[in-house]
This record gives structure tokens, sequence and C-alpha cells, in this order.
């Protein structure tokens, strides 16, 4: 999709703006926020397209595996959440409470004994 990006020199918002390629050059963008036509054209972000089994194979590489630091609830979280996000599902809400609450620092033995449905009840022994 030609999407293209600007900053406004009026009110200095951010806008990304829609141009088939033909309209492009010919093209006065306008800021959506306050209608200025003092648009300074950015450069975006470049997206690059992989596979879910890419993004997967990329999150459990090895390299990416010995940096995680199992002792720490935070990197445990983050690399939760990572690995969420690039799965691209809605993993639902005791998901992202326990991924919350590790991101904040409590104990996965903490979680796991105040939500004793995550185990069915089990004591795992953690």
């Amino acid at each position: 999709m030609p999407y293209y990006e600007f900053r406004c020199l009026n009110c200095g918002r951010l806008a990304r703006l829609f141009f088939t390629y033909a309209e492009y050059d010919a093209a006065k963008p306008t800021c959506p926020y306050c209608q200025s036509e003092q648009m300074r054209r950015r450069i975006g972000r470049v997206a690059v397209a992989k596979s879910e089994e890419a993004r997967l194979d990329s999150l459990m590489d090895d390299s990416a595996l010995a940096a995680l630091d199992e002792e720490d609830p935070r990197a445990i979280g983050r690399f939760m959440r990572k690995m969420s996000q690039e799965m691209g599902e809605d993993l639902g809400d005791e998901f992202n409470e326990v991924v919350d609450r590790l991101e904040s620092g409590e104990s996965p033995e903490s979680i796991e004994k105040s939500m004793p449905e995550l185990t069915g009840g089990d004591d795992l022994g953690v």
C-alpha cells in the first residue's frame, strides 16, 4: 500500500496519508489535524513480510533463548509478550494478566499460587 508519512510544519503532528503512485507527484498533502499544507515528507518504517514459521523460528533461535535470564520474571514476561505478538493472536485475559505481573517483577511461583486454574489446581512443585 502506498502510504506516505508527513510531519506538519504548522502543528508538528505526524500524518500517514494514502496516495496512489500516479497521484503522488502532483499531490498536495494536507494535515488532517490543522488543514495546513505545510507538510514535510518523512521516511517511514519498512515492513518485511515473514511467515509465522519464520517469525517463531527467529524468536526460538538458540542465541535468543541463551540471552533469556530464566531467573528474572521481567525478562520472562517480555519474552512471553514478544512471543504472543509474533503469533499475532490474542491469547486471552489470563495470559495478559500473567505477562503483566511477570513484567512488574512478580515471581512465577506467586502467580501460580494466586491463579491455581492455570495449572488445573495441581501443585507442580514450583
